[in-house]
Order: C-alpha cells, then structure tokens, then sequence
C-alpha cells in the first residue's frame, strides 16, 4: 500500500541531526523514496557544531508509514537523533520568493498584501514584482492565494525549517 492510498494522511514535520558527512542525505532521502513516499520539502544545514546536519523534512503519509521510518531512519549509522515535531509545540518557516504579474490597476492591492503579510517587495519590474513572504505554510499559502488572481509568474521556497518549542516557566 501507498501513502496515496490511506484516508488517515498527515502532514508530518521531521528533524533529523545527522553527521555532517557525504552521502548521509541520499541514504535519508532513500527510506523514503524506497518505500514510495514523497518528500515535500527538505532543508538540509550545519548545526552550532559543524560536524553535525540538521535536515527538516515534510512529508504526508500515515501514522504508522511514518513511525516505520523513524525506527528506520534511527538505525542508521550516521543519524544521531530523529524527532516528530508534528504534534509537538514547534516553529517553523518557509521564505518564499514569488513572481507576480503587476498589471496597474493591481500594484496597489499587491503592495496591500505584502504589507499586510509583513514581506518585502524585493523587485520592481515594468510587468512583474518579484515578492519575498517568511512565515509558516499556512501564510504562505495564503499570499500565494491572494496572488493567483492576479498571476503568479514563478515562485521559489525554501522548504521549512523547524526546531521544537522552548518550555515556559523552566529555569
């Protein structure tokens, strides 16, 4: 059975601290795709220790799919720690670049939207502005929302970057 064949699919958020080492990301990726699910984004980076690799990982699939690979991804040599941040309080971004046709009777309400979303024009063109948006999937799926109407051009994403939430009121 295929992840698109289960009606209980989640969004799962991964992290995965790894060595910071050749091939280490292909061997990850590979559990994944060896077992015919998707990878939605992957954003791979050097930790505070520069031996070590943080890779974020969305991915949908079921409870059970995804806690298989987990246990899987925990055997691996060069895996140090693999944790669920799903249903853990947790933070995540995504930057998003966004294309989008400027037609001039629309450049006003594009500049209303990136205000109102807290990004940044980036690029001003004769037919297009070029729009940075940070934030979590859901706002930057909102934005790209809001820009269909109008025409979006192209868009570019990071991927989502995530780290559990601090605990409040520890000392």
């Amino acid at each position: 059975m295929t992840n698109t064949e289960t009606p209980t699919e989640t969004r799962h958020v991964l992290s995965v601290l790894v060595d910071n080492e050749p091939g280490v990301l292909s061997r990850v990726t590979g559990l994944f795709s060896g077992r015919g699910f998707n990878i939605d984004s992957l954003t791979v980076a050097e930790t505070t220790d520069p031996a070590i690799s943080r890779i974020s990982v969305v991915a949908p699939g079921s409870e059970t799919i995804l806690e298989q690979i987990k246990k899987q991804l925990n055997k691996l040599i060069n895996v140090h720690k693999v944790t669920d941040l799903t249903a853990a309080p947790h933070l995540e971004r995504e930057l998003a670049l966004i294309k989008v046709k400027a037609k001039q009777e629309d450049r006003a309400e594009i500049l209303r939207i990136v205000d109102i979303f807290r990004g940044q024009v980036l690029d001003v063109g004769a037919l297009e502005y070029t729009v940075e948006v940070t934030g979590d999937y859901d706002k930057i799926q909102a934005v790209l929302d809001l820009f269909a109407r109008m025409g979006i051009v192209e868009v570019a994403r990071s991927g989502v970057v995530a780290l559990v939430r601090s605990k409040k009121g520890e000392k």
